[in-house]
């Protein structure tokens, strides 16, 4: 990774905030190896003159924003004065990763890559895209395999068949091809091993014949059953598998029994500053019998240095959940080791390249700690952890499938029992019995615990000292091998915390309840963002937030009534709000509030649809979703948005509802403009930069 200065960059530019894609940066650290040794001791170049191959590896985030490390650079190569040929020297290839359940998909590399075409670069390997939705691997795998052959070409062409000669050395054990191909054809051979396994149990360097089943009365027992996490059915069960290449293990774990240091789950995250802050009142607010339970609390932020404005976001950092964490060190038989303290070195011998303590996990703390503050035990098992996890495991069958389901062969039973599944390393132990890792491998692997981000439901205007947020209590079967219900990691610990002063559908605070402490949560603000009410306040805006996407949107409403309150002469906007839910009896969030702002002449119009709810006394079919809602009023929302210089902001559900909203906004302008969809999808793109087309979404 690199600071951004102008144009500065290391040879190999990775750009990657997301912790699920960090093994990118694991699968091309050899690349890394071999690119630099063409630099020798040159670990830093200027764009504006380097004819050496660049790397780009970049994620996505917020509403298609490239990462907060790369937003210098980006702005940087967005400079209008530069010329054309800027960049006509440069050779590069890039690899975007994104998440296709949201509207800009990989939209952060797309600039990147658009950018320096429209200013003299050149491709020097096809882009590539990885969506996280179905799997970044199906994409990366082949991407990193292919970046060999087309550097080699790069080389050949521009430097000689003597240098490379001379490089190639350092990574002999990797197949190298001359002919360019797309990423989504290229093969893995470059960066898996070829290898097929038996129960023999050989090192992965061996090249093996898998057997095969020879008895009719075999196969037809495996035909019997049903594949699962724990079993394959034929063609899976009968075939030779490229596994991929074993990780190098590096860090070496001691247990010291002895007294550890007292920690503070702050110590655990690099966010500055943390805040502690009592819960001060929590409400249900909808009924016992809504499919999903949605809580609103309200912290007492009268003593932190807190600030905030209607459209913020914080984080919520909290703990692994106690259960989870005891069967987890029950099943690694560490039960009785809980309180040892954790001490950390790097193996002298790892074979792994720059190899470093991991940050998240603090020195002289208990495994107790650790595990429910520092690591992501529910994270989704990759590839590579299954792949190590292979070695640690004796029994030949159970063996057999971790290895097909970390195999280019088994990618579809990957995606269907642990992705799709959301299996996380608890429901691969128990599924797998005689695997005992060592403790070191959960620490290479698991990620970080991260904070969890929540939307301000409130205005420091209106709730002086006070802020609220909203959250519908996860709850998920997880089906494995046996069906256990199970929590969100962050709304299920907030849901107990609040338990013994919660009551159903009635405001209690934690101070009237006889039953409990003001519990405290650590909390800390996020980086600024756009989705604030608009300098402007005679702009008409139009707030489309279903479910507990309504929760900014409370704030805007009572920021703007004390600001109407403050200032009755002043020349106000119209707000207009498309809020959907299932039930109106059941999960119809601050009904009351809205009706109080709607009285007050805060909220110009409220347009509410029920989905579940069967239509009574209407002739026509009344609208099931908000973009239905909004596709109803598609006149007044395109003269808001193309003529009154309107704003629109939309948050919520990422997968389904930002997608079918931003379509709904296609057709309208479309119609109400009398263009074609295309340009339509234009005006749109326009108002997002202009930052009148603003979202807070998830998935």
């Amino acid at each position: 990774h690199c600071s951004f200065e102008m144009f500065n960059l290391p040879c190999l530019y990775v750009m990657c905030t997301t912790y699920g894609w960090v093994y990118i940066l694991l699968k091309i650290s050899e690349l890394l190896c071999f690119h630099c040794c063409l630099h020798q001791s040159i670990w830093f170049y200027d764009l504006k003159t380097e004819t050496a191959p660049l790397v780009v590896v970049v994620s996505t985030t917020g509403t298609g924003d490239p990462p907060d490390t790369a937003r210098k650079f980006v702005k940087e190569i967005q400079n209008k004065t530069l010329p054309v040929d800027f960049f006509a020297h440069l050779r590069y290839g890039l690899l975007g990763l994104g998440d296709s359940e949201y509207t800009y998909f990989c939209n952060g590399g797309k600039v990147i890559d658009k950018r320096l075409q429209e200013l003299g670069a050149r491709h020097f390997y096809d882009t590539g895209h990885a969506d996280d939705c179905v799997g970044l691997e199906l994409v990366v795998e082949p991407w990193i395999a292919g970046l060999w052959a087309a550097l080699t070409e790069h080389f050949q062409s521009n430097r000689g068949q003597e240098e490379i000669s001379r490089v190639l050395p350092r990574a002999s054990h990797i197949s190298l091809r001359t002919d360019q191909m797309k990423p989504e054809l290229l093969h893995l051979e470059s960066q898996v091993e070829l290898l097929r396994v038996d129960d023999s149990g050989r090192k992965d360097s061996e090249v093996l014949q898998q057997n095969t089943v020879n008895s009719g009365q075999s196969s037809a027992l495996i035909e019997d059953f049903e594949a699962s996490l724990i079993r394959s059915v034929p063609p899976l069960s009968q075939a030779s598998l490229n596994v991929p290449a074993l990780p190098p293990d590096y860090l070496q774990v001691h247990l010291q029994e002895s007294l550890c240091q007292e920690k503070s789950q702050t110590s655990v995250t690099s966010v500055d500053p943390i805040f502690q802050v009592p819960i001060s009142k929590a409400v249900q607010l909808t009924t016992n019998d809504a499919i999903k339970t949605t809580l609103l609390i309200e912290l007492d932020i009268s003593k932190s240095d807190f600030p905030y404005q209607p459209g913020d976001a914080f984080n919520v950092i909290c703990p692994n959940s106690d259960s989870e964490v005891q069967n987890l060190l029950e099943r690694l038989q560490l039960a009785d080791k809980r309180e040892y303290c954790v001490l950390l070195n790097i193996k002298a011998d790892t074979k792994k390249k720059g190899a470093a303590l991991p940050q998240h996990v603090p020195e002289g703390c208990s495994l107790q700690f650790i595990l429910t503050w520092c690591l992501e035990i529910r994270a989704l098992p990759k590839k590579a952890f299954l792949r190590a996890l292979v070695d640690y495991t004796s029994n030949s069958a159970e063996k057999r499938r971790l290895q097909e389901l970390c195999s280019k062969q088994g990618a579809a039973d990957y995606s269907r029992f642990v992705r799709d599944a959301c299996a996380c390393l608890l429901d691969l132990l128990l599924a797998f019995p005689s695997c005992q890792p060592p403790l070191g491998l959960l620490l290479e692997h698991l990620p970080k615990l991260q904070p969890r981000p929540y939307s301000c439901a409130s205005s420091s205007l209106f709730h002086p000292g006070k802020l609220h947020f909203v959250f519908n209590t996860v709850e998920f079967l997880s089906n494995t091998t046996t069906v256990v219900l199970r929590k969100g990691v962050c709304t299920g610990w907030l849901a107990t915390l609040v338990d013994s002063f919660l009551q159903p559908n009635t405001h209690v605070s934690c101070e009237d309840s006889e039953k409990a402490l003001s519990p405290k949560i650590s909390i800390s603000p996020r980086t600024t963002n756009s989705f604030h009410l608009p300098n402007d306040l005679s702009a008409p805006i139009i707030m489309v937030g279903p479910g507990t996407g309504i929760a900014p949107f409370i704030g805007f409403l009572q920021h703007r009534e004390k600001l109407q309150e403050q200032h009755p002469d002043g020349n106000f906007g119209a707000m207009w709000l498309f809020f959907g839910c299932r039930h109106k009896d059941r999960d119809y969030l601050f009904r009351e509030e809205l009706r109080h702002f709607l009285k007050q002449g805060i909220l110009t119009h409220l347009k509410v649809c029920f989905s579940r709810d069967a239509p009574v006394g209407q002739e026509e079919t009344p609208a099931k979703y908000v973009q239905d809602n909004i596709q109803l009023h598609g006149k007044q929302v395109a003269r808001i948005l193309l003529h009154e210089n309107g704003y629109i902001y939309v948050c919520g559900d990422a997968k389904n509802m930002a997608k079918d909203v931003n379509d709904a906004l296609v057709e309208i302008i479309s119609r109400e403009a009398g263009v074609e969809k295309l340009e339509a999808m234009k005006t749109l793109a326009t108002l997002k930069e202009e930052k009148r087309y603003l979202q807070d979404i998830w998935s």
